[in-house]
């Protein structure tokens, strides 16, 4: 079975929560407010935990993990004014790593999109103007737009489709799913992550991440936050994945576990 798993059955979930909620609605009926109440808000609670847990399933296919000895460096939010000592850091570490571009960024610096896949590295999805506060609210019409326009500004840039995807925050509402198929896009998560993109201490930063980093393990990186520090948290994950003897590895889409 490969890493890279497009959604099959994006609606799946509306049919399954039209039914549950038929079944609170007759346990309400048969045995009151008192039992149905409390169901129905665990039932929302689920649905809402589904959106805002990076890693949950609930509406579709998401990798945590890879398959194998390899670590995947991750890296969100360009192309920035990072982008280029961060491709320098990779170089000197014989290191490959996957960008996850925002759409309209690309637009704006279109060499550097260029320079990534150049200097051997792969680029993923991430929205074409990054809502971060709102992503996980967005309806059909506007998740599918920034999904696609991303898609559609990668692929025009570099002259090659992007098949990873990564959800903004990591949030993953019902509606995410059905333009990753119609793209063959598979959602990425992740299984380490430092907070590198809002906290500005390297030394807490690499210390979390290398907590998990272990074959297999998908690290989650930022670059240009404003505290203008990823860089130097790069650099130190990039020396403990030395330390350890680990291999940052990019994924093959018909890489098997």
């Amino acid at each position: 079975m490969s890493s890279h798993r497009p959604p099959r059955r994006p609606h799946l979930w509306l049919p399954l929560l039209v039914a549950s909620q038929l079944v609170i609605a007759l346990l309400w009926w048969r045995l009151g407010w008192q039992v149905g109440l409390p169901v129905l808000l665990a039932s929302h609670a689920l649905c809402l935990w589904g959106v805002l847990a990076p890693s949950s399933r609930l509406y579709g296919p998401v990798l945590t993990r890879l398959p194998g000895d390899g670590v995947w460096l991750t890296i969100d939010d360009g192309p920035s004014d990072d982008t280029r000592a961060v491709l320098d850091l990779l170089d000197a570490h014989a290191a490959r790593a996957t960008f996850f571009l925002v759409g309209a960024r690309a637009e704006a610096r279109p060499a550097l999109v260029r320079e990534i896949v150049a200097r051997g590295h792969d680029i993923g999805n991430h929205s074409h103007t990054h809502p971060q506060a709102r992503f996980w609210a967005l309806g059909p019409a506007r998740m599918r737009r920034e999904i696609e326009a991303c898609q559609a500004a990668l692929t025009r840039i570099t002259g090659r489709a992007p098949v990873w995807f990564r959800s903004v925050v990591g949030h993953t509402n019902p509606f995410v799913h059905a333009p990753l198929r119609d793209a063959r896009l598979a959602r990425v998560g992740w299984s380490a992550r430092g907070f590198d993109a809002v906290e500005a201490d390297v030394a807490r930063v690499v210390a979390r991440i290398d907590a998990a980093l272990e074959p297999g393990a998908i690290v989650l990186l930022h670059e240009g936050a404003r505290h203008g520090r990823n860089p130097e948290m790069i650099a130190g994950v990039l020396d403990r994945l030395r330390q350890k003897r680990l291999r940052a590895v990019v994924p093959s889409v018909d890489e098997g576990p």
